[in-house]
């Protein structure tokens, strides 16, 4: 039940994560603030894991870090959609797409065919997307794009990690990779524009919030989490994460849903459910007897 605990506390602060970028970016360029927020989260983080990170092997440094360049990519797509976005909800349900996009990333990368599950949960998931953006008709706003880009690049980081992490451990990944991301958004901030912004109290606050709780603390809380849980229940509880932004986005941002957004985000929850179900049962009904 800790791992369990873990992984609930981890995706309520993945939410407050979202809320806190948002207000963020109204302060500061999202790019300054991914390159800032994780660079200062890996060093957090560092403390815990310096003494195997020191100890690795360069290609495994160079791995992490290479699948690291595939979240910060991620990532600087993501803060510019949130911060075009007037709907945070619609952008955390689309994000978690990411799951079911991911096989499909799989196979065209590594030939592994997607399972039977994949192709049950597609149609549904593709349904939900079509009633979350197309609450305009067939106008689509832009933030969506973006976060649908930024959920497609977040699935091959999924993939990428996962090849990388039997040569790993996941807590010296995860600053690794955090670092990487720091650094490619100080480098694309260093080599594309002039950052200007004006620092105050509520910057502050919610550049604090976002770093230390929705970034060191929530990974560390994750990576306990999924270490003492199964794969498909620390699945099951990830997909949390929408839903407790959704939440949010209404109590703090008094942000309203339509009942076309409410019933996309409903039905790609629900594609997200039966994927998993679905995988777990066929991979069950698969093993061989002893």
């Amino acid at each position: 039940m800790r791992g369990v605990l873990y992984l609930f506390i981890a995706t309520l602060l993945a939410a407050v994560g979202w809320i806190a970028s948002k207000m963020v970016v109204i302060h500061m360029p999202g790019e300054l603030f991914i390159g800032a927020r994780f660079l200062l989260a890996s060093l957090l983080l560092l403390p815990f894991c310096y003494k195997s990170v020191v100890k690795l092997h360069i290609k495994s440094l160079l791995s992490a870090g290479g699948v690291g360049i595939f979240l910060g990519v991620s990532l600087q797509v993501w803060v510019h959609a949130v911060a075009m976005s007037q709907s945070l909800s619609e952008g955390a349900f689309i994000m978690s797409l990411a799951m079911i996009i991911a096989p499909m990333v799989a196979w065209v990368l590594f030939q592994i065919k997607p399972n039977r599950a994949f192709w049950l949960a597609l149609p549904v998931s593709i349904c939900g997307m079509m009633l979350l953006i197309l609450t305009k008709g067939w106008q689509v706003d832009p933030s969506q794009w973006y976060f649908l880009l930024a959920a497609a690049l977040l699935s091959v980081h999924f993939v990428l990690n996962k090849n990388i992490s039997l040569n790993i451990k996941p807590l010296d990944s995860i600053c690794i990779q955090l670092f990487v991301v720091g650094i490619v958004g100080l480098v694309y901030v260093a080599l594309t524009k002039t950052v200007a912004f004006e620092l105050n109290a509520q910057l502050l606050f919610w550049f604090m919030i976002s770093t230390v709780i929705a970034t060191s603390v929530r990974y560390l809380l994750q990576t306990l989490g999924q270490y003492k849980v199964t794969m498909e229940t620390a699945a099951l509880l990830m997909i949390l994460e929408p839903i407790w932004t959704m939440l949010l986005s209404i109590w703090m941002l008094d942000e309203q849903l339509q009942l076309q957004q409410f019933v996309g985000g409903s039905v790609i929850f629900l594609s997200l459910l039966l994927y998993i179900k679905l995988s777990r049962y066929y991979a069950i009904k698969t093993r061989p007897a002893l």
